[in-house]
């Protein structure tokens, strides 16, 4: 290292979340075979969470339980500049109709793999080994951060108080660097 490396030290975490927007718009996207507008609790729940945080919902929807409507959905809402992010319930367990990570697998340009382990790591811890069931995933399609979340209350409530709300703002920053907003 050269002698002025220690000069201009990198930035901390503190301050790029200082930088990141204080409001950011999501769609909200519930993956359910038997779920509809009301009885969709866990959308509700991000939804609420969302807003009670500053955050702009700006789309909202229900889709089956099919690899396609979800990537179709996912990719319709990220093409524009409407959505900084997408949050995803439902579909992320070992039944077989659980499909949500492998159809996100197949449109992310790059992973989040911290979100899941930490959400594995808190749900243990309320719980216990019944948290290595979920596959709750991260990563980014073109460029936006999209979270997917159990179809569990208690899950969602759990992944959007200590993980999501309060770093989606730095998230979003990190991931719009480098381009044209």
């Amino acid at each position: 290292m050269g002698k002025g490396d220690h000069e201009h030290p990198p930035p901390s975490v503190e301050e790029h979340r200082s930088q990141a927007p204080l409001s950011i718009q999501v769609g909200v996207l519930t993956i359910s075979d038997t779920r509809n507008e009301t009885s969709d609790i866990s959308g509700g729940l991000i939804r609420g969470l969302l807003h009670e945080a500053g955050h702009q919902v700006v789309h909202s929807a229900i889709v089956h339980d099919e690899p396609g409507a979800i990537v179709a959905q996912v990719l319709d809402w990220v093409r524009g500049n409407e959505v900084d992010a997408v949050i995803t319930t439902g579909g992320t367990g070992i039944a077989p109709r659980d499909r949500t990570p492998e159809a996100l697998a197949g449109i992310f340009d790059g992973s989040l793999d911290g979100f899941g382990e930490l959400f594995r790591m808190l749900s243990y811890r309320e719980i216990g080994p019944a948290a290595m069931l979920s596959r709750a995933t991260a990563g980014t399609v073109q460029g936006k951060p999209v979270f997917a979340l159990p179809g569990s209350k208690n899950a969602v409530r759990l992944a959007m108080e200590q993980l999501i709300l309060p770093e989606i703002g730095h998230v979003v920053f990190e991931t719009r660097k480098g381009q044209d907003v």
